[in-house]
């Protein structure tokens, strides 16, 4: 753990050194697409009551924008390192050039890589009667870790909740006077070796990485409203490889999962049903797709087309009800895997239900419906916030994690690693640190 929090203290180091630069880039390596955004800070603070000041803010607006199509990666992990390295190239390069600047530093997001949430629980008696920074430190130190495996890696590890004596529901207790701090964390793990690769490939690509994030967090805080990240509300990001799932309730998120299942299997499914190559079914799904049949689509004809040269097989048609059956039962299964999910993590005891769609996958017409009848809950279409220099065509649901990385660059939620660590464990780390020195050197 103690690794892990210098290794995020430093990247948290490069984000604040790019922004002083004034340029840091976005990077959403996804299954079917890797966007660009090119941000440039102008230096101005922006007062936010709400939020936490200790990661910095500063106001930005996106100067360059370019997608590719995604290479190498699978079910959200990159599976290629050469192939997945070029299209990042690709899109770096891009997006350089229509911001007509260099950037050196990138911050990241992902999906898959088999996500599981923990609710930490720490407490600690006050030195002194007002709570200082070095209290907040020392109650989220005491919070008791699980044994999560060598093999898996702390992504998020946020404190969502603090409670001084029997005042609970504090956002930041810093100031106030009291005997006993408390505090709940979310703690988000990943695969380490997915975390392994991307850092790896970033750096293959001459880039410094200056966070990393989960493609469902920065989703729904793009796309959901104010209201329902502090009521309670879930973020569905349907991608091509992959659906994450997020819950957020106070304004954290407090539960995070992924379904591997995505748009692409819908693509695959139709390649298979019509025997058709997956560019042509995917096409076949962009303009005539849907899961909800009626009585006009029997007789809407859809000409396949092919250029295999035979010209019965070339000149063949299927009526739309036939490619909404095949489509229907595929993204039913995965609306029934996120419906597993939502109930394994309560999401039924918040004070709100809200559902929000997102992610490029999500754009089926008549998803929404689909989705309300088999998750139960009030569910709507959600498109990431307007930022400022945003291109219209980087304006849609697919782009909801990239945008939502833009505000954490600018505004970035406390996290564990943003409070230094207290003094009484520093021995631990030196030690640690000398067994490294011996062992790489003799």
């Amino acid at each position: 753990m103690l690794e892990l929090y210098e290794s995020q203290r430093a990247m948290r180091a490069m984000r604040k050194a790019a922004m002083q630069r004034g340029v840091v880039a976005i990077l959403d390596v996804g299954s079917s697409k890797i966007a660009c955004l090119v941000l440039r800070f102008d230096g101005s603070d922006l007062a936010d009551e709400t939020a936490m000041p200790m990661a910095g803010q500063a106001g930005f607006r996106v100067i360059g924008a370019a997608t590719t199509r995604s290479r190498g990666v699978r079910f959200g992990e990159i599976e290629m390192m050469a192939e997945t390295e070029r299209a990042i190239r690709t899109a770096v390069q891009a997006a350089q050039k229509m911001a007509n600047i260099r950037v050196d530093h990138v911050i990241a997001c992902f999906s898959g890589a088999d996500p599981r949430s923990y609710g930490l629980v720490g407490e600690t008696g006050l030195e002194g009667h007002v709570v200082t920074e070095q209290d907040v430190s020392r109650v989220l130190s005491a919070c008791d870790v699980p044994d999560f495996g060598q093999d898996r890696e702390v992504l998020h590890a946020q404190p969502v909740n603090f409670a001084l004596d029997h005042r609970s529901g504090l956002a930041d207790p810093r100031g106030q006077m009291g005997q006993t701090l408390a505090t709940d964390m979310h703690l988000l793990t990943v695969d380490a070796s997915a975390v392994q690769n991307l850092s790896h490939c970033v750096r293959r690509c001459d880039l410094e990485l200056a966070g990393i994030y989960s493609s469902a967090y920065a989703a729904g805080y793009a796309a959901l409203v104010e209201d329902e990240q502090e009521l309670g509300a879930a973020c569905i990001d349907m991608g091509g490889g992959s659906t994450g799932l997020s819950i957020f309730i106070k304004k954290h998120m407090i539960y995070a999962d992924a379904v591997r299942l995505g748009g692409d299997h819908v693509t695959s499914d139709i390649s298979m049903g019509l025997q058709v190559p997956m560019g042509v079914a995917e096409r076949i799904k962009t303009f005539y797709g849907g899961v909800v049949a009626t009585g006009m689509d029997d007789r809407e004809m859809i000409d396949i087309g092919g250029d295999t040269g035979d010209w019965e097989h070339d000149r063949r048609s299927v009526s739309r009800t036939e490619l909404i059956g095949i489509m229907r039962p595929r993204v039913e299964e995965i609306f029934e895997e996120v419906r597993a999910k939502l109930d394994a993590a309560g999401f039924d005891h918040l004070p709100s239900q809200q559902i929000v769609l997102t992610g490029a996958a999500s754009q089926i017409p008549g998803l929404d419906g689909l989705a309300s009848r088999i998750l139960g809950q009030q569910v709507r279409l959600g498109r990431p916030l307007r930022v400022q220099g945003l291109p219209q065509a980087a304006t849609g649901p697919g782009f909801a994690s990239a945008v939502g990385l833009s505000l954490f660059a600018a505004h970035p939620q406390d996290e564990w690693w943003d409070f230094e660590l207290p003094v009484d464990t520093y021995p631990a780390r030196s030690l640690k640190r000398v067994v490294r020195w011996f062992r790489d050197n003799w």
